[in-house]
């Protein structure tokens, strides 16, 4: 399969890209903005499989050059999308008072912006089928609990769920389905972040395992979806 992913350099994206890398049958597109990382995961998938097909793409998705920069770099790799997870995320961690209207553009730029630019500029190469595969977060579930300095990337995450069931309706007449998982808490550097010394039950390379299956399967079973993936949240 033809597969892309974003925010691939660290996490969850870096775990999922690992364990799609297994099979040399992919070809993986891993965007990220530090192109350094990219280039140790890729030396580390094919030190694990001398056959993996890992194509870095270093690309600061909120900055403008898609068209000319990015997609480029994406079709020398292949020219048709099997799977697109759009899992790039930014957190911004600041008292609702202390917020800025850069804060603003900078989390929307990243966690929703990035979305719907790279899903726009993607669709006339999708195979039918195909699956597109948001990721948000618990945070960003109504209903569920809600966490001081957190306003914004809440706020982002809801925006990715939302716009999922939209483009999951839109896009059905061209045999493309779409998700979104809600991630609860994982034990990745952007955890940290926001609820230092919190331990998660779940560790990145657990939940990179889960997505690289749901990413090449899960359409076959839901469209449309928003899906909670939550041991806990802290």
């Amino acid at each position: 399969m033809n597969i892309i992913i974003t925010g691939a350099s660290q996490g969850i994206g870096r775990a999922t890209v690992k364990k799609l890398s297994s099979d040399s049958n992919h070809r993986i597109v891993a965007i990220a903005r530090n192109g350094e990382k990219l280039d140790e995961l890729r030396q580390e998938c094919l030190a694990e499989n001398p056959e993996a097909q890992i194509f870095p793409v270093p690309f600061d998705l909120s900055s403008s050059g898609y068209s000319f920069n990015l997609l480029p770099a994406v079709f020398k790799a292949f020219n048709t999308v099997d799977v697109l997870i759009n899992n790039a995320g930014l957190l911004v961690k600041k008292e609702f008072l202390h917020l800025t209207d850069e804060d603003f553009d900078r989390a929307f730029n990243v966690n929703v912006k990035s979305v719907f630019k790279l899903t726009r500029s993607l669709l006339g190469y999708f195979n039918n089928p195909a699956h597109i595969v948001n990721i948000s977060s618990m945070g960003g579930v109504q209903g569920s609990s809600k966490f001081p300095g957190l306003a914004l990337y809440s706020a982002a995450k809801g925006a990715v769920a939302v716009m999922t069931e939209a483009m999951a309706e839109e896009f059905k007449p061209r045999g493309i389905r779409v998700n979104c998982l809600a991630f609860g808490a994982v034990q990745t550097e952007m955890l940290a972040e926001a609820f230092p010394g919190y331990k998660a039950p779940v560790s990145p390379e657990e939940m990179g395992e889960f997505m690289a299956d749901f990413a090449l399967n899960g359409h076959r079973f839901f469209n449309g979806k928003i899906l909670p993936v939550s041991l806990a949240t802290p």
